[in-house]
């Protein structure tokens, strides 16, 4: 794979600044698995009220993050950039440790099943090697 560098994200993604969370796109053979990096910054804009003097990057984020992810997998995948890829469930969410500004997130997406408008994908995100939240995810994707 070659480089899939933030330009890219923005062409995939309907996802903007503040919301956007994936910088760019390490590896992915764009059918199965993809790994995305996020690199956490304290200029993130909930890191004022999460928390003061201890920042923390919410887990609901990270679960955006890697849904994030899974939606340029589902994109690249049915060849139509710019879809959007809506929650429809989150399964055995696990927030194993905390993320702070000067970590790199890694996050890789699995796709377990897709059909029709519907897909599944398992998440793990991954800061220096060590799980910090998982998740099995569900999206409904518009066509």
């Amino acid at each position: 794979m070659e480089a899939f560098e933030i330009d890219q994200v923005l062409q995939t993604l309907p996802h903007r600044y503040p919301f956007l969370l994936v910088d760019r796109i390490l590896e992915s053979d764009w059918d199965t698995r993809i790994v995305g990096l996020k690199n956490i910054t304290m200029n993130e804009p909930y890191f004022q009220g999460h928390f003061p003097g201890n920042p923390v990057m919410p887990g609901v984020l990270q679960m955006e993050a890697l849904a994030q992810v899974a939606g340029i997998l589902l994109n690249k995948r049915n060849k139509r950039d710019g879809q959007i890829a809506y929650f429809s469930s989150i399964d055995n969410a696990r927030f194993r440790k905390v993320v702070r500004p000067g970590d790199a997130l890694n996050m890789e997406v699995t796709l377990v099943k897709a059909r029709l408008n519907l897909a599944k994908v398992k998440a793990v995100a991954r800061v220096d090697g060590n799980v910090v939240s998982e998740g099995d995810l569900m999206f409904h994707v518009e066509r």
